[in-house]
């Protein structure tokens, strides 16, 4: 099994939250210096940079896997990962029919940056990325697992925006793969009062950052694969067939 130490929950610019500084070719580029070899990019409700960042890894030498963080009609946030450009170019398909029809306002949200793998500038999405879509939660797992794809609840310890926080419970009926510890709640994680709220789903670790210092300092995980696929990262979250994962890693600087 191969080492990858991984952080699989990372917003570029084109997230109205994140800083001008997060293009792909610079997350990439800081994750080479940094002994991170698998990256989801995780923008909200949009895809348009991944290509970039996944032009960078090739460069680079880093997995780079093509993400989204959803926020569902229930407003909390769950994070589909896959494994080849063309599923989640299917994917964001079903999220552009089921987004809300709402511009973005650059001063009161953030502007919405789409980039090259060289940092040019290419265009600025002017549709509202962070909305809820018209998509409940069960079904944003139906369709990412129909596709081919994982599902992770995001940042369940947080009071919002999280499944947990939202609804006050998981079930087995939402199709999760494991839920996200957010950076500050990681110490949640050795609390047994947690595991029944989550349904017994393993955990992982991610940064969630929105800039260059949280995706530094933020947590990430370690998965034992023999490839850095979706059906490995599965096999480890359960600790099957060999694989593994240890959550709640950092990057000694």
């Amino acid at each position: 099994m191969k080492k990858w130490l991984a952080d699989l929950h990372i917003h570029t610019l084109l997230s109205p939250c994140a800083e001008v500084e997060m293009t792909p070719h610079h997350i990439v580029m800081k994750a080479a210096e940094n002994g991170v070899n698998l990256l989801a990019i995780t923008d909200h409700n949009a895809s348009a940079n991944i290509a970039a960042a996944m032009e960078a890894g090739q460069r680079y030498g880093i997995k780079v896997l093509p993400g989204m963080e959803v926020q569902c009609k229930e407003e909390a946030h769950i994070i589909v990962l896959f494994d080849e450009f063309e599923q989640m170019q299917c994917w964001q398909e079903l999220v552009d029919q089921k987004m809300l029809p709402l511009r973005n306002d650059p001063g009161r949200f953030g502007a919405q940056f789409i980039v090259d793998a060289d940092d040019n500038f290419l265009a600025e999405e002017d549709r509202m990325l962070l909305a809820s879509l018209q998509l409940e939660a069960d079904e944003i797992t139906d369709y990412c697992n129909n596709l081919g794809g994982i599902c992770i609840a995001a940042h369940i310890d947080r009071p919002s925006y999280s499944l947990l926080g939202q609804l006050g419970f998981l079930t087995g009926a939402m199709a999760l793969a494991a839920a996200e510890i957010s950076p500050r709640g990681l110490e949640e994680l050795t609390k047994k009062c947690l595991k029944p709220l989550v349904g017994g789903l393993p955990y992982l670790t991610s940064s969630d950052a929105h800039r260059m210092e949280e995706f530094i300092s933020g947590p990430k995980t370690i998965f034992y694969l023999e490839t850095p696929t979706v059906a490995e990262i599965k096999l480890a979250l359960r600790c099957e067939q060999g694989r593994s994962c240890l959550p709640g890693v950092f990057i000694k600087t």
